[in-house]
């Protein structure tokens, strides 16, 4: 079993900053990419940024210069440090990672964190 816990969601005014982190946990032989989505209610899943095991980074364009992934790969987590918070950013903020738990069969799955709640206010 393996488990993505996310923590470092709350409530904010714009302007300010939060830090997001999040853990994988379990049965794990290797790491991909590790990333952040966020969905706002009435809109679909987007991706705010992601990260290989290398360190090579990719962001949406309404994040860039305002949000910095990162992640401690032996501790097994990513973090996400949001700043220059806008009302727009409010969301449920979701971990992914794409997990290899077989040396034998090595076959990658996507694994999700049960989402924390960033809000933004004016």
């Amino acid at each position: 079993q393996v488990q993505l816990v996310e923590s470092g969601g709350g409530l904010v005014q714009a302007g300010g900053s939060l830090r997001l982190s999040c853990a994988a946990s379990g049965s794990i032989f290797s790491i991909n990419d590790m990333g952040w989505y966020r969905q706002a209610p009435g809109n679909k899943r987007e991706l705010v940024a992601t990260i290989t095991s290398s360190g090579r980074t990719n962001y949406a364009d309404s994040v860039k210069g305002r949000f910095t992934i990162s992640r401690d790969n032996a501790k097994n987590t990513v973090y996400l440090q949001m700043n220059s918070l806008k009302p727009e950013d409010t969301a449920v903020y979701y971990c992914n990672a794409n997990i290899v738990i077989s040396p034998i069969v090595r076959i990658p799955r996507d694994y999700w964190g049960q989402g924390t709640q960033v809000t933004v206010s004016s």
